[in-house]
């Protein structure tokens, strides 16, 4: 069981506004092994791409590959301190949100950026998301 004293604990700072699923900080006590997870994709285990034109599917496929790198390194949402997100039409991110809070457990808002891309590195892609995380040691 890990230390509570140094999990990721969320921070609400006086004169933000709450943020919808995410923290505006994020304060890790060390030692801790940090896990950088690069920007997931829709490709399945195959390399196919899952969802075509649809952003719900791509979602929970690149939710599905973060939880797959996460585990390959010892990590688990509740270690994640940091999503980064990059969509094609920034106006669907109510999409995302849904798909993230019915993937990340009670609790777990990390510290998040989103940014409009106008193309990712396929132009059937409409999401891509990375992460970092520290596990406690």
């Amino acid at each position: 069981m890990s230390d509570p004293r140094r999990s990721p604990r969320q921070i609400t700072p006086p004169g933000l506004a709450p943020g919808p699923g995410y923290s505006h900080v994020i304060s890790v006590d060390v030692p801790g092994r940090l896990v950088v997870v690069s920007g997931q994709i829709a490709l399945d285990a195959a390399g196919e791409l899952v969802g075509a034109g649809d952003l719900r599917a791509q979602t929970r496929q690149v939710f599905a590959n973060l939880h797959a790198a996460l585990s390959a390194a010892g990590a688990g949402w509740e270690h994640v301190v940091k999503l980064g997100y990059y969509l094609r039409d920034a106006s669907q991110v109510a999409v995302v949100r849904e798909v993230r809070d019915q993937t990340l457990p009670a609790g777990i808002a990390p510290a998040s950026t989103l940014v409009e891309v106008s193309r990712l590195v396929r132009d059937d892609l409409l999401v891509e998301i990375e992460a970092l995380a520290v596990v406690p040691v």
